[in-house]
């Protein structure tokens, strides 16, 4: 009996990438089809083609209340994701103050802080500043919560070494605390910065004449259902440009984890 070379079989196998892509492609075609085919009325979901044909018939006027938004937007998460990383490098590193302070702060957490924005409203009127002030807030807490877990789980030898060579403070927060914990601190980073643009398009609808927010609330009044869905539109593409800076950051700082991963392999 001869024998033959049998050819493996080659197996078909998507890429996580490519499966994201067609789901994406299969979202959008059902977004023109049902509409179209009256499968789902068009007030409660436009045609795909109607919602772009909105958002650029009206192209000025939402790049006008779009630049309102980033503005307000920049401006909270640089407070939120600044003081929240920096304050749980902070108390992360102090022991004592971190056990008296991580039960308040998640006690805080849990509570829906949209409920105080009248409060901010009555403090610092209808404008931006209650804005930014309610979106600080809303994504402070869980940026100082993640750093705060973060610097948890540093290998204490990092810190010992560094204060044997009598590093300062600020040396220890800036060269060992934030390189160590870097990828919890992204993971933060993404999750308080999603919350301020959330935040700040929340309180846009809730009380605003300015911003996509506002854009979405007026639209949605006057029962212009393709004008919604573009302002909806741009709110999808803020949360998914701010993930793609986010991943960006994560292949730059990609060399910190691995030395801190050879490190703890030497020792």
């Amino acid at each position: 009996m001869s024998s033959t070379t049998m050819a493996p079989q080659a197996r078909f196998r998507l890429e996580p990438a490519t499966v994201r892509r067609l789901l994406g492609l299969a979202v959008l075609l059902l977004w023109e089809v049902l509409p179209r085919a009256g499968l789902i009325p068009a007030l409660f979901l436009p045609p795909l083609t109607e919602t772009l044909g909105a958002l650029v018939h009206h192209a000025g006027e939402y790049a006008h209340h779009l630049l309102f938004s980033l503005y307000a937007i920049g401006i909270a998460m640089g407070v939120a994701c600044g003081i929240g990383i920096g304050a749980g490098l902070l108390v992360g590193s102090v022991a004592p103050l971190r056990q008296s302070v991580q039960p308040v702060a998640s006690g805080l957490y849990a509570v829906p802080l949209v409920i105080l924005y009248p409060l901010f409203t009555a403090w610092f009127g209808i404008g931006p500043q209650s804005k930014i002030v309610f979106a600080s807030l809303y994504g402070l807490l869980p940026c100082f919560l993640g750093t705060m877990a973060g610097v948890q789980t540093i290998d204490r030898h990092y810190i010992t070494v560094a204060r044997s060579l009598r590093a300062s403070r600020l040396q220890l927060l800036t060269r060992v605390l934030l390189p160590a914990a870097i990828p919890t601190v992204l993971s933060a980073f993404r999750i308080g910065g999603a919350l301020v643009i959330v935040g700040i398009v929340v309180a846009e609808m809730l009380t605003s004449t300015e911003g996509i927010g506002y854009l979405i609330t007026r639209n949605r009044t006057l029962l212009n259902s393709p004008r919604v869905f573009a302002g909806i539109l741009l709110v999808v593409a803020l949360v998914i440009g701010f993930d793609a800076l986010v991943r960006l950051l994560e292949r730059r700082t990609r060399h910190w984890r691995f030395s801190t991963r050879s490190a703890d392999a030497v020792a």
